[in-house]
């Protein structure tokens, strides 16, 4: 029943999003139910890399008790490695780099996202966590890297 709420609220997006996850983990937090989930991402357009990020989930009660029903924090932690071999697809390397998941944390406001840039100099791929809040801008963010030792991009 405490999932039903934020499930519902991230579905619209989850199917319109380049990625979908998958959660690995749950770690509980406290006695009302709060949680840490944990979900694996697959890079869809590079095979051979699976990003975990976390986050906090918060309970029913946690919700009733705090007045703000529709939202949950925006912070999440993010690790990316190879889980194979790498084959990269056609990625955008532009400096804005593209986004590869995107999942609600409230109603209207904010979203947790998650963009893939390409380091050319350094031939890395870099996974950046953030949120986006039309109120408070995108501050809380989270970072991780993957080299690519070689494997060829698509063209």
């Amino acid at each position: 029943m405490r999932r039903a709420l934020p499930a519902l609220l991230a579905l619209p997006l989850l199917i319109a999003s380049p990625a979908t996850a998958e959660k690995v983990g749950e770690v509980g937090v406290d006695w009302v139910g709060n949680d840490i989930v944990i979900e694996a991402i697959a890079d869809p357009k590079v095979e051979g890399v699976t990003c975990h990020v976390a986050y906090f989930d918060r309970s029913v009660l946690d919700r009733l008790s705090q007045g703000n029903w529709f939202e949950d924090p925006s912070n999440a932690s993010i690790a990316c490695r190879q889980t194979g071999p790498i084959r990269v697809g056609d990625i955008d390397t532009s400096e804005d780099g593209e986004e590869v998941f995107r999942e609600r944390r409230s109603i209207v406001l904010k979203s947790l996202r998650i963009k893939r840039i390409y380091d050319e100099a350094n031939q890395t791929l870099i996974y950046l966590a953030h949120a986006r809040e039309l109120t408070e801008g995108s501050a809380k963010m989270s970072v991780s890297t993957v080299p690519l030792y070689g494997a060829q991009l698509a063209n």
